[in-house]
């Protein structure tokens, strides 16, 4: 008779139980770390958004300048008002002195004697106006061509402010920031801003 052929025995591999378990705690602590460390990032990211602050909006309100005279040769005196409006909901702005100063092209031709405004405090969703003089002379070689452009129909002169200020909440504040703000205005024979200058947005900038 044949004879029978046994089937090979199964062999049963056995695994240690503590490793197993070791490698399901592992997962879970790095499961729940990252985890963790999402809603962290989501929470910081949620935080940034609420306390970041909003840059001031600086607008001129008005402008004007005596001394277009015929030949450009008379001293130029600008009178001014910027309104400051702090945008932000809970943050307020702290400043320190405003100068002021006036540009022809590259040329300063206007210097205000003393700080358009002292150091102020400005709270959430305020409006503050700054107003002030600068007063000076446009160079020799830039002289004529003022006078020309007012009596052809307009100038554009470059109102600049500076000043330093800090973002507070609270008991927190941030570092202190040197703000340069910028405002193009054009204005005509008479010495008075056009309309389209009339609450034009400034340009601002941090150094």
């Amino acid at each position: 008779m044949p004879t029978e052929l046994s089937s090979p025995p199964t062999l049963f591999i056995s695994r240690p139980v503590h490793r197993t378990l070791t490698k399901r705690v592992v997962k879970l602590i790095c499961s729940a770390f990252l985890s963790l460390l999402l809603a962290a990032c989501v929470l910081l990211f949620v935080l940034w958004l609420a306390l970041r602050p909003h840059l001031p909006r600086f607008h001129v309100s008005s402008f004007s300048v005596t001394g277009l005279s015929a030949n450009g040769s008379a001293p130029l005196t600008f009178s001014f008002e910027v309104a400051v409006r702090n945008p932000n909901q809970e943050i307020a702005v702290s400043y320190d002195s405003v100068f002021v100063s006036v540009y022809y092209r590259d040329d300063r031709v206007g210097t205000a004697v003393a700080p358009a405004a002292g150091p102020f405090f400005q709270p959430p969703k305020n409006t503050t106006v700054i107003s002030g003089k600068a007063a000076g002379v446009a160079p020799a070689a830039a002289a004529g061509t003022v006078a020309r452009e007012a009596r052809a129909g307009s100038v554009v002169f470059r109102l600049e402010l500076a000043s330093v200020v800090r973002f507070r909440m609270s008991t927190w504040d941030t570092h202190r920031h040197d703000l340069h703000v910028s405002c193009d205005v054009e204005v005509g024979p008479d010495g008075l801003s056009t309309v389209g200058s009339k609450d034009k947005r400034c340009y601002i900038y941090f150094l």
